[in-house]
């Protein structure tokens, strides 16, 4: 395996990085080249991985092992027209003093069982400005099978720290400068003639583009089954808690490829608008999220018309529905999240293809105004809490004086309430442990439980399937949705 080791700031052409073989008898073949405008070129097969996100999990773990810490990873992605997906990523390299490196890994699955990858990376501080140069130089010496990103269609590089970022589009560069939610959550990169939607906060971003071009990332929302039999008790009158626009209203019954019409067009309702029609619309579950019990994704293509007079557009979506078991058994709710939401113009759409990859790569979340926001929402929760707490006790002296009737009714309240509540925690809580579970699965490892003490460690998946083979009465692997907050994540 090649050691990630520090790409030397400076003008000049960077130090070459030191190639060594991993303590294996059988060498990983991958191949490494030095780009001319710096930073480092590494490709090649994969030696023990038969799936792509195993091939990603070996090089992060290259990386992991050489930096001397874990590395934090993005979302993964898609290339367009590609069967090829890839994660950015960022780590300080400690060995070479301390480096904040940068960095993308690509895999592409080349037959039964046999993936090929490649890592692109350089000095945080220029890799915005060398992704693009090295993602094309790779495409011309990388072709695992028979696709491989073509030059033109890299997408822009999310950790920049701020100021342009190069999009390819059509063979030449187009420059995209970030733009931030109103309330600094999060941020992305746009080219001039784009605009921010003002409603954007919470860590979800909509952007549009001169030609009628629609992005919309990280959207997310509760959402009720309205069959479900507390809903048909507590719902009676036909009104389900939440202000307008915050909850969807759907019975969602387990297939998100083949309920995704539905689940969009109910999204469209709580967002008081109307219906669309869809043409050609194709779905994929994605197969490499952990536990797709409770975690189920699917990518989504197609033409829409908006019925408002703009014509077709192209669709694009990747939706994720998380469905925590005992919350929807008890209440009816779980949590819809389009991570990717895009509308695009017939007329424009394969001209903006590259354009879309490359703004979509650049979103990046404030993680500091995210948790304090979370810790705000939390702190208004405990105020309300304390004034319905103090509502109730005037309400229970009125009790004594109306009757049983009234005693029903704040019963109903406090229920409702309590309701809302666990559907936000559940929303929270999930989000958190299974962005843990899914980096541990790209970075091969797992959680194991001492099944006498109760206790949890995270190791190494050949340490993990060491001890349970050794002594499996006293060790088990830990799923996902078995996490201890303040353990495992």
């Amino acid at each position: 395996m090649v050691c990630l080791c520090a790409c030397k700031a400076g003008t000049q052409a960077p130090t070459p990085l030191t190639t060594v073989n991993a303590p294996t008898q059988t060498p990983t073949p991958l191949t490494t080249i030095n780009a001319p405008q710096g930073g480092k070129i590494v490709y090649g097969p994969v030696n023990g991985a038969t799936t792509q996100g195993a091939a990603m999990a070996k090089m992060l773990s290259t990386v992991h092992n050489n930096s001397g810490e874990k590395p934090q990873i993005g979302r993964v992605f898609q290339f367009t027209g590609t069967n090829l997906v890839g994660v950015f990523f960022t780590v300080t390299d400690h060995p070479d003093g301390n480096l904040p490196l940068a960095g993308m890994v690509i895999a592409a699955a080349t037959g039964p069982n046999q993936v090929e990858a490649a890592m692109v990376y350089d000095l945080a501080s220029r890799f915005g400005q060398t992704v693009n140069p090295m993602l094309q130089q790779l495409s011309g010496v990388w072709h695992p099978g028979a696709s491989s990103p073509a030059a033109g269609t890299a997408p822009a590089s999310a950790g920049n720290g701020g100021g342009s970022v190069p999009a390819s589009q059509g063979g030449s560069n187009i420059p995209l400068h970030p733009v931030s939610a109103p309330d600094n959550s999060a941020s992305v990169g746009i080219p001039d003639g784009w605009t921010l939607d003002p409603n954007s906060g919470h860590g979800a971003i909509v952007v549009h583009g001169p030609n009628g071009e629609q992005i919309g990332l990280e959207l997310m929302k509760g959402a009720i089954d309205p069959t479900h039999p507390f809903r048909a008790r507590s719902d009676a009158h036909g009104q389900l808690e939440g202000p307008p626009g915050a909850v969807v209203i759907y019975p969602y019954r387990g297939d998100p490829a083949k309920e995704f019409e539905g689940i969009l067009q109910a999204w469209r309702t709580s967002n008081s608008k109307g219906p669309v029609k869809l043409q050609g619309l194709k779905t994929q579950i994605v197969t490499n999220i952990p536990n797709p019990n409770t975690n189920q994704c699917v990518t989504a293509d197609g033409q829409v018309d908006l019925q408002d007079g703009t014509g077709m557009q192209k669709l694009g979506a990747l939706l994720c529905i998380y469905n925590d078991q005992t919350t929807f058994k008890q209440w009816g709710n779980y949590v819809i999240t389009f991570y990717q939401l895009n509308y695009e113009p017939m007329a424009v759409a394969q001209k903006d293809s590259a354009l879309i990859s490359a703004i979509t790569n650049t979103y990046k979340q404030n993680s500091q105004v995210m948790q304090q926001q979370g810790q705000q929402m939390m702190a208004q929760k405990q105020q309300s809490d304390q004034q319905i707490m103090a509502q109730s006790q005037a309400a229970v002296d009125r009790i004594h004086q109306i009757g049983a009737q009234a005693t029903a009714r704040m019963n109903a309240t406090e229920a409702a309430n309590s309701t809302e509540q666990s559907s936000w925690e559940a929303g929270q809580n999930a989000n958190a442990r299974n962005a843990q579970g899914f980096s541990n699965y790209l970075l091969d490892q797992s959680v194991v439980q001492n099944n006498y003490t109760g206790a949890h460690a995270t190791t190494w998946n050949s340490a993990a399937e060491g001890l349970v083979k050794a002594d499996p009465n006293k060790y088990s692997y830990v799923n996902t949705p078995n996490y201890i907050p303040g353990t495992d994540y």
